[in-house]
């Protein structure tokens, strides 16, 4: 027995009416000055630094001893007369100079080893021994093996530089290569990348904050370990950068250009660290949303 076809119902068409939309309201006036705030960061840190240098200028004036402690106003200007008269450009200069070489020499080595480790188990064992027995070594522990080896000159300071580069890069490097999900592997291996091209394209972009983490703590170590050997190759050769110029100003009991020497140091470090390294963070791991 065969069912008769129902046809279903006609639904009639309608129209609703739509609500008209809400008014958008303008940003509070609490809003705007919380985003200008955020905008300005560096009016912030402008302002810390201020505070800085007047409790600074604080405690000298309270010691009353330029001998011990030079205000910021001296300093600020031992530091100008050094930067007219081109005296301390040269010292910066040298120390740039090897201080970049050193550097390039650690990170091509570290991403060698790096690379080892990354390649097979046994490699990753043995560079995961090497940077357990050398990366708590002091780098400025080695300088007098360099001078024995190298003798007075750069290739010692090279040495010291290239240690100290070398591991902490390495050992960042390499843990964010290993904390690369499987599953970016996989998605990876899915779009047919495989050697050389899933490296480029999946594991180096996703160990990249480890990696600038390594290139900024190593690059910490070498700029220091320099000030402090120069220190040594001062004292012994009469050369050296601003390690030197240190040294050699506090023998001459210059106080105010001892300070001003470590204030070359501070604005350096704070200029590489803005210009380059948040350059580099902002161009890549925060625009790729994986920083914050």
């Amino acid at each position: 027995m065969t069912l008769p076809m129902m046809t279903p119902p006609v639904r009639p068409e309608y129209i609703l009416d739509t609500a008209p939309a809400a008014p958008v309201s303008a940003p509070s006036s609490g809003q705007t000055m919380g985003s200008a705030t955020r905008n300005l960061a560096w009016l912030r840190k402008l302002a810390m630094l201020l505070a800085i240098a007047l409790a600074w200028e604080a405690s000298a004036r309270w010691v009353d001893n330029d001998l011990l402690l030079p205000g910021a106003v001296q300093t600020a200007q031992a530091f100008g007369a050094g930067i007219v008269s081109g005296e301390l450009w040269g010292y910066i200069g040298v120390s740039l100079q090897v201080l970049t070489q050193g550097f390039v020499l650690g990170v091509a080595g570290s991403f060698l080893l790096t690379w080892l480790a990354v390649s097979s188990k046994a490699g990753r064992e043995l560079i995961d021994t090497l940077t357990a027995m050398f990366n708590p070594l002091p780098a400025i522990a080695l300088l007098p093996l360099a001078l024995l080896w190298f003798g007075l000159g750069k290739s010692s300071l090279l040495m010291v530089l290239v240690h100290s580069v070398l591991w902490p890069l390495t050992l960042n490097a390499t843990a964010g290569f290993r904390a690369v999900p499987e599953t970016l592997r996989m998605a990876g291996r899915n779009y047919g990348l495989g050697g050389l091209r899933m490296v480029l394209h999946i594991l180096v972009p996703a160990a990249l904050p480890s990696i600038l983490s390594g290139l900024k703590i190593g690059w910490a170590f070498a700029w220091r370990t320099l000030i402090a050997a120069e220190l040594v190759f001062g004292s012994t050769s009469g050369q050296g950068g601003l390690g030197w110029y240190i040294f050699q100003n506090r023998n001459e009991l210059f106080t105010d250009k001892v300070f001003a020497g470590l204030a070359a140091v501070i604005l350096i470090g704070l200029a590489i660290e803005h210009l380059v390294f948040q350059t580099l963070e902002r161009l890549t791991v925060r625009r790729w949303g994986m920083q914050r």
